[in-house]
């Protein structure tokens, strides 16, 4: 089970969120997600469970609990959404902006 963890301190080590989830079951996986250019956390992860049981109990008992100084929100991770090749959301082929010709 794939477990998405919000409102974490930007403290907050993989480590320690993998201890916390220990306490329900075996967990596969702790993975802060963290800026790619400041290399901070964005203050959010996941946990990676086997057992949909010990995962689900996981996130009954830690769902709106404080962590590190913090009331995190646990919950089932929901699918990251298909993004096609020439998905520019609404920016347009050239990048969108102000484009001034010099004549």
């Amino acid at each position: 089970m794939n477990i998405y963890v919000a409102n974490l301190s930007y403290n907050t080590t993989s480590d320690s969120l993998q201890e916390l989830f220990e306490n329900y079951g075996e967990v596969s996986s702790a993975n802060i997600i963290k800026d790619r250019e400041t290399g901070r956390s964005r203050g959010f992860g996941f946990i990676e469970m086997p057992s949909e049981s010990e995962g689900q109990m996981a996130i009954d008992e830690l769902h709106e609990t404080n962590f590190e100084g913090k009331t995190i929100n646990v919950s089932i991770a929901r699918p990251r959404p298909e993004r096609t090749s020439n998905d520019y959301g609404n920016r347009g082929g050239n990048g969108g902006g102000y484009n001034r010709r010099r004549y």
